[in-house]
């Protein structure tokens, strides 16, 4: 990448998104936030966003955990988004990728899998094959799906959680730490525990 690359978000995430793309010897112009804390994040500037001006030729990625977050930026903003793929990731040759995701190490995407944009398969997650994450998903670490899982648009699958093959999670849900899900997960659930249980809905799937 070129001298206009930026990451949006200068928080913890965005570490790891910056070590990633070090890692492959990209360059980053600057991190664009909200609300700054720090001028410098890892050695890289970090601009505000009211004082960021926009330049012809921009390419972005979103380096923040929440879903919801990510989707406004995107829906806000026209600029061409790139993928961070550490090294140490296995990535099937056959899997189906979006634009704007972060795959992260030691992570694992197998044949015919698709991942949507601004998806995020942090540290150590499983995705089977033929599994098709719609976009703004995040399958956090140590989660596994098993093969032909379908994950909606904005969901949450916790640390640790696991997807027998074939399940249907909604969209906007939200999969507990540790939680085994053996059954369908309807839109804006909230489920937990062994085997998975809905214990509530999320508000607006937000």
């Amino acid at each position: 990448m070129g001298i206009n690359t930026y990451i949006f978000g200068a928080s913890g995430h965005a570490k790891v998104v910056i070590d990633i793309l070090l890692e492959n010897k990209m360059s980053i112009t600057a991190i664009v936030d909200d609300n700054p804390k720090t001028e410098m994040l890892l050695n890289i500037p970090v601009i505000p966003t009211s004082k960021f001006q926009p330049i012809e030729g921009i390419c972005f990625l979103i380096a923040i955990g929440n879903n919801a977050i990510r989707k406004k930026i995107v829906t806000k903003n026209t600029f061409s988004f790139f993928n961070a793929i550490h090294n140490n990731a296995t990535l099937s040759k056959f899997a189906n990728l979006g634009n704007g995701i972060v795959i992260m190490p030691n992570s694992v995407i197998n044949a015919d899998a698709t991942i949507g944009n601004h998806c995020i398969i942090n540290s150590n997650a499983v995705v089977e094959h033929d599994c098709v994450l719609e976009d703004y998903v995040h399958i956090s670490p140590s989660a596994s799906l098993a093969g032909n899982v379908f994950v909606g648009e904005g969901t949450q699958v916790g640390i640790g959680a696991c997807v027998i093959q074939g399940v249907k999670i909604g969209k906007w849900a939200t999969i507990g730490a540790g939680a085994v899900i053996i059954n369908d997960v309807p839109d804006y659930a909230v489920v937990v525990g062994n085997p998975g249980k809905v214990i509530k809905f999320n508000s607006n799937g937000l």
